[in-house]
């Protein structure tokens, strides 16, 4: 190298030049590409439990939808005697729908005043005590609450509400029906029960999670604390409440064990949910209890396996709607829709 060369300033280096020679470099493995390998691996394993789950699903029940088409959807006859198989899953399709509205109309509005006390009113003490309870709640088997319910909460439900409701307004049809105790009534409100634990505790934690500035600016204005918690807190915390909602729904609409043991199961179309007091069916209820009856290979397996894509199908519709409902909430910007 001659001396004018050596003599001569260095150029900067381009930023074409510096990636040229990053690539040159070699790199090494760092944890943080391992960090970021794995939790990509992690995120695929999700996708793939999805694919695989929703083609065992439609695999197993190409054969009763070849038999009976859409009127595998929409019809309510059940009938799995060798010869004369007819198979159709509205009346359990339905009997979810019942059943899952009655557990979110009742649990909901009792998750929520839950919550609101335990948030906003109870002193810590009491506060603490309480959600430790609530989170047990959760944790029991619903098996636990199918015995409870059959032994204990059906009875209770007969003899001090379905029987006066039948007495002063039976005439109705959603009401018609001698009360049993087992029967869609009872399961709806043993699913109520059973998503209380669920949204009460996310929604309290929710709205422990509210700034405590929202509140103060209400109370600077001379809101009340119901107004304070309606608009301050409530307010605030919309879209946490909705997917707390959205979890309980889950829950209620999955729910087999429990409602196995209290809704009477009834089959074809006598589980169409035309009164609450009737006995009927719903789609996880008819897996659990016909599963085990099926043979090998059947169209009576692939009816089930079909009842099964339905529910899913049923999971993934909720979830949507849900992300959509809390998208279109969290547009709302201080006061204005974006």
């Amino acid at each position: 190298m001659s001396l004018s060369e050596e003599a001569r300033p260095q150029q900067a280096k381009t930023p074409a030049r510096r990636r040229l020679d990053a690539l040159r470099t070699p790199r090494r493995f760092s944890a943080d590409d391992l960090f970021e390998t794995s939790s990509t691996i992690f995120a695929a394993m999700i996708i793939l439990i999805i694919v695989v789950t929703s083609v065992l699903l439609i695999r197993g029940s190409i054969p009763v939808l070849q038999s009976f088409k859409t009127g595998f959807f929409t019809g309510t006859n059940w009938i799995s005697v060798a010869g004369s198989e007819s198979y159709g899953v509205l009346p359990y399709v339905l009997g979810t729908l019942v059943t899952s509205a009655i557990a979110v109309a009742v649990g909901v509005p009792l998750s929520l005043g839950i919550a609101i006390f335990l948030a906003e009113m109870a002193p810590w003490s009491l506060r603490n005590a309480l959600s430790r309870v609530i989170e047990l709640l959760a944790a029991v088997p619903s098996i636990i609450y199918g015995f409870w319910g059959l032994f204990v909460f059906r009875f209770w439900v007969r003899d001090y509400l379905e029987a006066p409701i039948s007495s002063y307004v039976g005439a109705f049809p959603v009401f018609q029906g001698t009360p049993f105790g087992l029967d869609i009534l009872t399961a709806g409100l043993i699913l109520a029960i059973m998503i209380i634990p669920t949204v009460s505790s996310i929604s309290k934690d929710v709205m422990m999670a509210v700034p405590s500035s929202q509140r103060e600016a209400a109370y600077s204005i001379g809101a009340t604390r119901w107004e304070v918690v309606r608009t301050g807190v409530l307010g605030y915390a919309r879209s946490g409440i909705f997917g707390a909602i959205i979890l309980g729904l889950g829950r209620a609409v999955g729910e087999t064990m429990a409602v196995t043991m209290v809704i009477g199961n009834a089959s074809g179309p006598a589980a169409l949910p035309t009164s609450l007091f009737k006995q009927g069916a719903t789609m996880a209820s008819v897996i659990a209890n016909e599963f085990s009856e099926a043979e090998p290979g059947s169209l009576h397996l692939s009816a089930l396996i079909g009842i099964g894509l339905t529910l899913f199908l049923s999971a993934i519709v909720i979830n949507v709607f849900a992300q959509l409902m809390v998208w279109k909430v969290l547009k709302v910007r201080a006061g204005s829709v974006e």
